[in-house]
């Protein structure tokens, strides 16, 4: 079913479904506009913590919170009719127990009206992926570039090359069976994306994967052009609105300075016009 046939926003279960089928849809938003715009051609928006840099300007995700997550939340979620709403765990709400997950994800889900809550991480969240699940909170897992992990990480790196590839396909076997209903696979190898997507029973959603996943997500702002601070590999810009938008404010600053706006059509006269009899 196409996403402009649909009349009502997809559960988590028919996500899962759509495993092999016609690839999964999604964007990133956090302002009601722009779930506007995206509600009938995704068939799940999710509010990223990526929120703190492409809005806040947050050098990393670590410094958002769950009540920016919320505000974002119920700011996209007032958009959206048809595309199922899924919001990122922020960093420090969910790794120290699976009560404190339960806590956090059951709060952002009353909040915003979330069908569902993203967490990072692979084997070691797994006991926490299965303790939401069994108390009605949707997971869907992320694996592979994990931003929250940076640190440890050593920077925003291809994860899964060489002898790491079998520690990931462990990762997506494990939030799999743990419950999770999908799985994010960022900036994976190609070949080792196709493997675990072949391999594991739920959906896989790339970023940086491969086009055999199945299905995409990215940042809107990165997809639109218009957060230009740096542009991963992995990005496709359909547009350039952040150029555009620009070039619009210094036309305006440059109408002001010589007067020549406002023109006569934006300003109102003395007296109203009479009404003809």
């Amino acid at each position: 079913m196409s996403a402009t046939a649909r009349k009502t926003a997809p559960l988590p279960d028919d996500i899962r479904a759509r495993k092999g089928g016609t690839p999964i849809v999604s964007l990133t938003a956090y302002t009601t506009p722009m779930a506007e715009l995206m509600d009938a051609h995704c068939d799940f928006v999710l509010v990223g913590d990526s929120v703190g840099m492409v809005l806040h300007g947050l050098p990393s995700t670590l410094g958002v919170t769950i009540e920016m997550m919320i505000l974002h939340g119920q700011a996209v979620k007032r958009g959206l009719q048809r595309a199922m709403m899924v919001v990122d765990m922020p960093f420090g709400s969910y790794e120290e127990s699976p009560q404190q997950a339960f806590r956090n994800a059951a709060r952002i889900m009353a909040e915003t009206g979330a069908g569902a809550v993203k967490l990072e991480g692979g084997q070691g969240m797994a006991e926490t992926i299965a303790f939401l699940v069994a108390r009605g909170i949707p997971v869907m897992a992320h694996i592979g570039l994990t931003p929250q992990s940076i640190n440890t990480l050593g920077g925003y790196k291809v994860q899964g090359r060489g002898s790491a590839g079998a520690r990931l396909l462990a990762d997506a076997q494990a939030v799999a069976a743990a419950g999770a209903f999908a799985v994010v696979l960022e900036k994976v190898p190609q070949t080792l994306a196709g493997r675990i997507t072949a391999e594991v029973p739920i959906p896989t959603i790339g970023i940086g994967a491969s086009a055999g996943c199945d299905g995409q997500v990215l940042v809107v702002d990165d997809m639109l052009g218009l957060f230009t601070r740096f542009k991963p590999k992995f990005v496709k810009r359909y547009a350039t609105l952040g150029e555009q938008a620009e070039a619009a404010v210094a036309a305006y600053a440059e109408e002001v300075r010589t007067r020549a706006f406002p023109a006569d059509e934006h300003v109102f006269a003395d007296a109203a016009p009479e009404a003809k009899s």
